[in-house]
């Protein structure tokens, strides 16, 4: 293993920011607080820790981040959602400490846990104002976070305290608002893409995958706001088959954007991982499928650095803690299997860091984070 990093409590989400003036940074979340690592060939620092005060769920990384390591005049911000449904928006730069902004709780936002989160694409201004999440509650939410309208916010969570680096006034800053649009079963994954200011790729929990513009204008049409605002609709058959059988759990499935291309899109449903490409739609079937983990895969990341690689992960501690990975252009063939640590352990959360070089995987296990390359210096 190349490095490893201990949190202290369990770690469930942890997330690789992907922004060129910051590739060496990784958040990673617990049960109550978000720590901000910067990873070195050798060794991986600590530079920002937040107290959240309930689960984190979900991480976005904002394009305002630049590293440390890179300016003196640094930046880190973040989206976090917490296990109370409530949103919070982190920061910390070279000048001013960590600062907590909460919004999206209450009646205004999620009823359901938030499953994933993502700053709008695109390269423009508005990369850094919008993020948008999904949730078990069949929504997805588009949230502004720079509103010319100031809407009453509301106060922190119900029944958690506000730690001192938060905001005890929410009127230094006008509350998000939201643009929702609703879907017919609980939403597991979102994916932004830096070429696209306007759609995001939204799956649910049956194995169904939207392309969706959410600048479309519902009051042009009359049909339900899912359809109208879906420009494409994929299916991976046998998750839509087991899911109306009743053979699945619900609250599954993970779906990725290819970064260098829009065409690709890869998901994991159960024991399958699937592959389209959008420039042959095939009815809207995949172009491409496999076996990942029979005991059901759980995370499906793309590699940011060899966008021919991509990993899959399983929450299933049936063979220990593994990840595979695989190369799409031998899609076909067995993947490459990296035991990490045996039984009882397993994988939460895995992510490929953006790093140059021989590709990195940050791996979540109990309370530590494990780093380690997928190949080696030729």
């Amino acid at each position: 293993m190349d490095l490893q990093y201990n949190h202290g409590a369990q770690v469930y989400v942890l997330r690789a920011c992907y922004n060129d003036d910051a590739t060496d940074l990784l958040a990673v979340a617990g049960d109550h607080s978000l720590d901000v690592l910067i990873v070195a060939d050798n060794a991986c620092r600590l530079i920002a820790s937040f107290h959240i005060g309930s689960r984190v769920t979900a991480i976005a990384w904002s394009p305002l981040t630049v590293s440390p390591t890179l300016s003196d005049d640094w930046h880190i911000e973040l989206a976090v959602a917490g296990a109370d449904f409530g949103l919070h928006l982190l920061t910390k730069s070279a000048t001013e400490d960590e600062f907590i902004f909460p919004f999206g709780g209450g009646l205004s936002g999620h009823h359901g846990k938030v499953n994933d989160m993502t700053f709008c694409g695109g390269r423009g201004d508005d990369s850094t104002r919008y993020v948008a999440t999904v949730s078990d509650d069949k929504m997805l939410m588009v949230w502004d976070l720079r509103p010319t309208v100031d809407i009453t916010s509301r106060g922190p969570s119900p029944g958690r305290p506000t730690p001192l680096h938060e905001t005890p006034s929410p009127s230094a800053r006008p509350q998000p608002t939201a643009y929702v649009i609703a879907f017919p079963h609980p939403l597991t994954t979102i994916s932004s893409h830096p070429s696209t200011g306007k759609e995001f790729l939204v799956s649910d929990s049956r194995g169904s995958i939207f392309m969706t513009d959410w600048r479309s204008d519902p009051q042009d049409n009359s049909q339900s706001d899912w359809r109208h605002s879906s420009l494409i609709e994929l299916v991976e058959p046998y998750a839509l088959s087991d899911a109306s059988l009743g053979r699945t759990a619900q609250w599954s499935g993970s779906v990725a954007w290819r970064r260098d291309t829009t065409d690709i899109i890869g998901a994991v449903y159960g024991s399958r991982f699937s592959v389209w490409d959008i420039s042959n739609l095939r009815g809207g079937k995949p172009s491409a499928s496999g076996i990942s983990f029979p005991e059901g895969g759980h995370q499906f990341r793309w590699c940011p650095t060899y966008p021919d690689y991509f990993a899959i992960s399983t929450k299933s501690p049936s063979k220990g803690a593994v990840i595979h990975v695989h190369n799409i252009n031998y899609i076909q063939a067995q993947p490459t299997v990296f035991n990490i640590l045996p039984r009882p352990h397993l994988v939460r959360d895995l992510d490929f860091l953006a790093l140059p070089g021989i590709p990195r995987i940050a791996a979540a296990i109990g309370r530590t984070v494990m780093i380690f390359s997928i190949g080696v210096d030729s």
